[in-house]
């Protein structure tokens, strides 16, 4: 690691500690746990021939506090109207974390509003703390109960946003410190030494809230189509289908440059992979779509692999990619991926290749798969990937809309109700963005759509798609105690950028291969705590008081490792 990082600090600070007075009941306890927040970004040198490059982390969240009556509005950032739920005005129009429910989750009262960018969200200096909604006390930092009780409970989402520059991301707590309060005789009976014992005895879980639904989801059973682009531009040096000429690895085999096609083999193949270790209940098929030659009478388009859950056969389908989508675009008639009959080099001359790019075809052919060999009964998603605008090519028949074949995949036009997930790879957005959307949903859902301006994020995008397919990855569950004493040793836990990785943040080093930076284009990553005061702890816990520190730290992943700053002796 180099001694040149650019850094970027979110501290969320204690500010104060509180103890519960007046205890009503079998016990009661208050906990500061609380926020503030600086930032240190990175220095410009204006008027001369260099510009230093930027590294900004920007933190959101929503608070939920469960007392007794069902989960309420805490706080939230940003807050527009300052009643605990988090909301944004833009352009006049207001978007609330409740506009986003999930209805098949009870327990969900939506999400961390998926339109906040690195342009809009405020800074934490303008951030809402609420009020205690027990005691109607005003909050001056993020959590600030004072009359916890045995049954409560509490969550925080966090959404992070990295602006930019591609980073490390640590989660950090430091001066965490307990304080037995003010001794009561029901205390006293059984905790004669007044020792704070409200660490040990709350209960805590954090983990990537991938949905960012501030509700830790276990695994439901999916079926799943992959919807790839196999037009020249993924493959050929002449249409930009060459990334760099760095060596790429994918499944064993190593080629001398890197095109976007590799990058989607490695991307899916490791989306696969995951989900086999995970044993998770999916079906998992794949559609490819090119476009269309003067010679040809239909688009080439078709399914590469059938819904299956046998996900090793996935995977032969989805290895050596160059082969098959060479196959597609410059071999023989009919046009088959996998008769060997294409040629592979990026630099081939590839100019009598078909004309057109017809997203609609492969989302109406995935859609037609789903309905003839879909389970009833599970959720169904579509995740489509393609680098450029759908357009008509040379050949007879003209391409379908691929908004339109979206929107029928959402409508169940045929079955099933499908989510449509959207990956923009460099290309025009504008239409990838407006098919994206939840299953009986409008398009244009920004939860839906991922706008990769660098193919060399692929993988990580699909990494991301599998995490929230599978069960959400726990970071720890233990008492709030140790998962502080874990924050707080060295540089704190390490988040990896990319959860499909087989990356423990707990056991593996910082700096360890399977741990991926995070992206520097703004996109959301959530990591939730949540707390819960069992209903069986007793006296022990009057009057006591636990506070502590807060914070996230990232560093530039150029010229580092991973392996965070070092630390004085």
């Amino acid at each position: 690691m180099t001694d040149n990082k650019k850094f970027d600090t979110i501290g969320l600070s204690r500010r104060k500690m509180l103890a519960g007075l007046g205890a009503v009941g079998v016990a009661s306890a208050g906990a500061g746990l609380g926020t503030t927040a600086y930032f240190n970004d990175t220095e410009s040198f204006d008027g001369n021939t260099l510009t230093a490059g930027q590294l900004d982390l920007l933190v959101d969240w929503q608070q939920t506090y469960d007392f007794g009556e069902g989960r309420q509005f805490v706080s939230a950032h940003p807050d527009h109207d300052g009643d605990g739920e988090q909301s944004i005005e833009i352009d006049g129009e207001v978007s609330k974390y409740s506009d986003f429910p999930d209805e098949t989750d009870e327990d969900s009262n939506g999400a961390n509003l998926p339109v906040l960018t690195c342009d809009n969200i405020p800074p934490l200096s303008e951030a809402d703390f609420g009020t205690d909604p027990v005691t109607g006390e005003e909050m001056e930092t993020l959590v600030q109960l004072t009359d916890v009780k045995p049954g409560d409970s509490g969550e925080i989402t966090f959404s992070l946003h990295l602006c930019d520059n591609p980073g490390y991301i640590w989660m950090q707590a430091g001066n965490v410190s307990e304080d037995g309060g003010a001794g009561t005789e029901p205390e006293m009976l059984v905790d004669p030494d007044n020792l704070g014992d409200l660490g040990d005895a709350i209960q805590a879980t954090l983990w990537y809230d991938e949905d960012c639904d501030n509700v830790y989801d276990p695994a439901e059973p999916v079926d799943i189509m992959l919807t790839l682009d196999f037009s020249g531009s993924m493959l050929y040096e002449e249409y930009g289908g060459l990334v760099s000429e760095d060596d790429i690895t994918v499944g064993g085999t190593t080629y001398t440059e890197t095109t976007k096609i590799d990058l989607v083999e490695l991307g899916t193949r490791q989306f696969v992979s995951y989900l086999q270790s995970q044993g998770s209940d999916v079906q998992v098929g794949v559609a490819y779509f090119d476009g269309e030659g003067s010679d040809d009478s239909v688009p080439r388009t078709g399914i590469l692999q059938g819904l299956t859950s046998d996900l090793s056969v996935v995977d032969a389908q989805l290895t050596d990619l160059r082969q098959k989508l060479a196959d597609v675009v410059t071999g023989s008639s009919p046009s088959s991926p996998g008769d060997g009959d294409g040629d592979p080099d990026p630099f081939a001359n590839a100019s009598g290749i078909a004309t057109g790019t017809y997203i609609g075809e492969g989302v109406d052919d995935a859609q037609a798969e789903l309905d003839a060999n879909g389970r009833s009964g599970v959720e169904y998603r579509n995740i489509v990937l393609s680098d450029g605008e759908s357009f008509n090519g040379t050949g007879s028949t003209s391409f379908s809309s691929p908004t339109g074949a979206a929107a029928d995949a959402r409508a169940a036009s045929p079955n099933p109700a499908t989510n449509v997930y959207t990956i923009n790879v460099d290309g025009s957005a504008s239409t990838l963005q407006a098919m994206a959307g939840a299953a009986g949903g409008p398009g244009g859902d920004p939860a839906f759509f991922n706008d990769v301006s660098d193919p060399l994020n692929i993988p990580t995008v699909f990494g991301n798609l599998a995490a929230q397919t599978a069960q959400e990855k726990k970071i720890m569950e233990d008492s709030l105690g140790n998962v502080l004493a874990a924050l707080a040793d060295g540089n704190g836990v390490p988040l990896d950028g990319n959860r499909s990785t087989p990356y423990d943040e707990l056991g593996d080093d910082p700096d360890n291969g399977n741990r991926d930076p995070f992206r520097g284009d703004g996109v959301m990553h959530c990591v939730a705590l949540e707390w819960e005061l069992p209903i069986g702890v007793g006296n022990e816990i009057q009057g006591d008081t636990l506070a502590f520190d807060l914070g996230f730290y990232t560093e530039q992943a150029r010229h580092n490792d991973g392996a965070g700053p070092s630390l004085s002796a």
